[in-house]
């Protein structure tokens, strides 16, 4: 199975970042976590990102805040999708990191979850990992499943059925 590859720009993102990992793992998908930055470790980031492929990566997801051009540089330097996780701030409330994220120039795409999304994130390299895994699939199936049916108890607990 292809790993997952999740860079943050800071190990202030660890928090949001977990997330998609304990998603990730309940899944049973691999994945490594490494803090590379798009303005202070350009060379590591590219390196990372020129590389993925032919290390066994299948998805990148990246997450930053504020400038966020952190998932733009991943997906400059790879053929590889990337997903972007806009990190909320103090300063605009994340909204900074969004538009960065999600305004790509043509042909260099970066597909991009809420603010903070990172669950998002996961179940998405899920989904593409998935297209060529059958068993994966199986499990996104059911985890599909499972969410329809604790929203339908939900629904039934509050209305007495």
């Amino acid at each position: 199975m292809k790993k997952v590859g999740i860079i943050m720009g800071s190990d202030s993102d660890l928090p949001v970042v977990q997330k998609a990992a304990d998603v990730l793992s309940d899944f049973g998908v691999p994945y490594e976590i490494h803090i590379y930055s798009a303005h202070r470790t350009p060379v590591e980031a590219r390196e990372f990102s020129t590389t993925a492929k032919e290390k066994g990566f299948g998805v990148i997801i990246a997450a930053a805040g504020m400038a966020a051009h952190l998932a733009g540089a991943m997906a400059a330097g790879t053929t590889l999708p990337v997903i972007g996780i806009p990190i909320k701030s103090e300063q605009l409330g994340g909204l900074d990191a969004l538009l960065s994220t999600v305004q790509m120039p043509s042909g260099i795409p970066v597909a991009t979850v809420a603010i903070d999304g990172a669950k998002n994130a996961a179940v998405l390299a899920v989904e593409i990992l998935a297209l060529g895994d059958e068993e994966l699939s199986a499990k996104l199936e059911k985890f599909r499943a499972d969410g329809t049916a604790a929203a339908l108890k939900k629904d039934a607990a509050i209305n007495n059925k």
